[in-house]
């Protein structure tokens, strides 16, 4: 063999071998990304967790904050679904609510996340003058019938939101995400209508033991 063409063939096995390995690490790292990705993901219902969600509510605070609302979501009588038909019509419920949440949210540019147990998180962006509208049709949307194997679930949802132009400007994702909890603890304790929009003073409740005052609850740590 010529030594000129016997080069390039030398030359293009070298280029190869060299691929590769590199072709096996770009692998290795899309699917470790892949794995990473999913390990934050709650596996009943799809939704990223409490971390994501103040991420991404941060980020659109910073580029939309007039148009901004957190809202916490609790699924009630979850306990009370267990015990009566079981665990798994209560993660059929949990993942029904979680879905339907993020299908919503996703619709109006935002994102939501389980919070933990029966709680969800939601970080959307809306018109100020259609909070209402929207807050009531999510209500209406999240209590729609489901179907467990031929039994028939009627999700009851308490919804708290936080406004981020109702709040200071220095108010950061925990605070939106405190005042949306104590919202719906308000609602859902009957204290105030379904639509109550947190205020400061919401907001800024001080913690108990790291949990809202009057009910055990997720903590909700400082920005």
């Amino acid at each position: 063999m010529p030594a000129e063409p016997a080069l390039r063939q030398r030359s293009r096995i070298l280029a190869l071998a060299a691929a590769v390995p590199l072709a096996v690490a770009v692998a290795d790292d899309v699917r470790v990304r892949r794995q990473l990705h999913a390990a934050r993901r709650d596996p009943l219902t799809g939704l990223p967790g409490r971390d994501i969600l103040a991420s991404r509510t941060a980020s659109l605070a910073r580029a939309h904050r007039g148009l901004l609302h957190v809202l916490v979501a609790d699924a009630d009588g979850l306990k009370a679904v267990n015990d009566t038909l079981g665990h798994a019509a209560g993660d059929t419920l949990i993942a029904t609510v979680g879905h339907r949440l993020g299908a919503w949210a996703k619709a109006r540019g935002g994102l939501a996340a389980r919070l933990g147990g029966d709680e969800f998180g939601v970080a959307v962006l809306l018109e100020p003058t259609a909070t209402l509208r929207e807050v009531t049709a999510l209500h209406q949307l999240l209590a729609q019938p489901a179907d467990h194997a031929g039994q028939t679930l009627n999700p009851a949802v308490s919804i708290g939101t936080a406004r981020a132009a109702d709040l200071p400007d220095v108010a950061g994702a925990s605070r939106l995400l405190r005042g949306a909890d104590m919202a719906m603890y308000r609602v859902k304790s009957g204290e105030k209508p379904p639509g109550y929009l947190a205020t400061r003073h919401d907001a800024y409740t001080p913690t108990v033991h790291g949990r809202r005052p009057g009910r055990p609850g997720t903590h909700l740590a400082l920005a």
